[in-house]
């Protein structure tokens, strides 16, 4: 059995959960399967009542800085099911990290996360942190929210270093073409479910297709350098992809890569997946390049 079939195998292995607790529930138990190495040393942060976490592994800049939005489709995920993910992109890229943990919808739709991440960007550049030592990252859901914050941030005549972005969901009207096409072969992301978390997550009288909601057709002129990493075998890649070509065409620097074979958030089981280490390897130089 390959690497990745046995990923699949273990997202399958159970019955899909219902209700958010189990859904939030069973992420926090695939995604923190294989733990946290043992060199890296974990800093529980309060960003203003706000749950974050630091993380540092040996030889690492303390003075630059990844903050990162976990997936979840807004509704579930947390620091604990990414924990792996993160701890070994600030390795790779020689950085501090900062996971946090955002208010999640339903009980708390938009605008809750982004406040939060508003919150956490106040919070480093308090910390002495200038914009110019932060990258800013996020899969899926956190992809979304990374878009979003970095476009608030530019208006406001701030920008970080750059923005990785690992299975964007930018796309909440969900017209991408390989939601369809992919549907037979991505294991978890399937088109109802993503119409159950937008209905969780967009208050009614806010239109899906709002820039805040959909940064694909957000105006990303002055955008940051991106870095954009997305399976081929996922039902998100048009969201990728689009937005690969949104941003390059606004003359921003943006580098897409498609994995093949891979699926939604592949770098998550980082620990027993080859692919997985190559793309945060390929994230960490791509974060040394610009901090």
């Amino acid at each position: 059995m390959s690497e990745i079939d046995a990923v699949r195998k273990l997202l399958t292995s159970k019955p899909r959960p219902v209700g958010w607790a189990e859904r939030r529930a069973r992420l926090d138990e695939v995604g923190a399967v294989w733990p946290v190495a043992d060199d890296i040393t974990l800093t529980a942060a309060d960003l203003g009542g706000i749950a974050g976490e630091w993380s540092l592994a040996p030889g690492s800049d303390a003075e630059r800085v990844l903050m990162f939005f976990h997936g979840g489709g807004y509704c579930s995920g947390s620091i604990a099911s990414h924990r792996r993910m993160v701890t070994e992109a600030g390795r790779a890229a020689g950085v501090r990290t900062l996971a946090v943990g955002y208010r999640l919808a339903p009980e708390d739709p938009f605008p809750a996360a982004f406040d939060d991440a508003t919150a956490a960007w106040r919070f480093l550049r308090a910390q002495g942190y200038a914009p110019d030592r932060i990258a800013v990252g996020g899969d899926s859901a956190g992809g979304n929210l990374t878009c979003v914050l970095v476009n608030a941030l530019r208006a406001q005549g701030e920008r970080p270093a750059c923005a990785w972005l690992v299975s964007p969901w930018t796309d909440l009207t969900m017209s991408g073409a390989s939601l369809a096409t992919e549907d037979s072969v991505d294991p978890l992301i399937h088109k109802p479910y993503l119409e159950e978390l937008a209905a969780a997550y967009v208050p009614a009288g806010i239109a899906r297709d709002d820039p805040r909601i959909s940064p694909l057709v957000a105006d990303v002129r002055g955008f940051v350098p991106t870095l954009i990493q997305v399976g081929s075998h996922e039902t998100l890649l048009d969201d990728a992809t689009r937005l690969a070509r949104v941003l390059g065409a606004a003359d921003v620097p943006v580098t897409l890569e498609v994995w093949p074979e891979m699926i939604h958030a592949w770098a998550l089981w980082n620990a027993h997946l080859e692919p997985g280490r190559r793309a945060l390897a390929q994230a960490g130089q791509f974060m040394r390049r610009y901090l």
